[in-house]
């Protein structure tokens, strides 16, 4: 079994054997404490690997993501751990506590487990609902129709 870890596994702290594990190089930008950047040097020297994300498995995310209208959520980052997780197949668990990345993962079938919150119960699809005249939307932050914001709404369970 591959670990791909996303950031929480080095800030929280989570103990997996580090010859397990792969993330990728934008997970290390986003380790900012002392302590986690202390962890991630503690894996890499038990074995932990960083690596790219294909820009392949990148777009089959970010169509995944569409489709629940998690791609407003994702950050690059949780994109490409996304992907590297779908690179590995049925080898690979996806470590990470963000529930849009939990979300897509569950579309595209990867396996998951968090780190130090809970798992998400539902998979949701999500659209957006003006202040004002409560039409809802598949996005945006304006409404068209009468200029109020928006905000995030579940849709449905898938």
């Amino acid at each position: 079994m591959i670990y791909i870890a996303d950031s929480a596994v080095f800030i929280m702290g989570k103990d997996i054997d580090p010859s397990r594990l792969v993330t990728v190089s934008a997970v290390v930008g986003e380790l900012r404490s002392h302590e986690a950047s202390m962890r991630f040097e503690l894996a890499c020297e038990g074995g932990a690997r960083v690596e790219s994300a294909d820009p392949v498995w990148r777009q089959k995310v970010m169509d995944a993501a569409g489709s629940t209208r998690d791609s407003e959520e994702l950050s690059a980052t949780d994109i490409d751990v996304l992907a590297k997780a779908l690179e590995y197949g049925d080898e690979a668990v996806l470590l990470t506590d963000d529930y849009a990345v939990q979300n897509t993962a569950s579309v595209l079938g990867i396996r998951f487990m968090p780190v130090v919150q809970k798992k998400i119960r539902d998979v949701l699809e999500w659209e957006k609902e003006c202040f004002g005249c409560r039409r809802r939307f598949p996005a945006g932050d304006i409404c068209p129709v009468c200029g109020s914001d928006l905000k995030k709404k579940r849709k449905r369970k898938i």
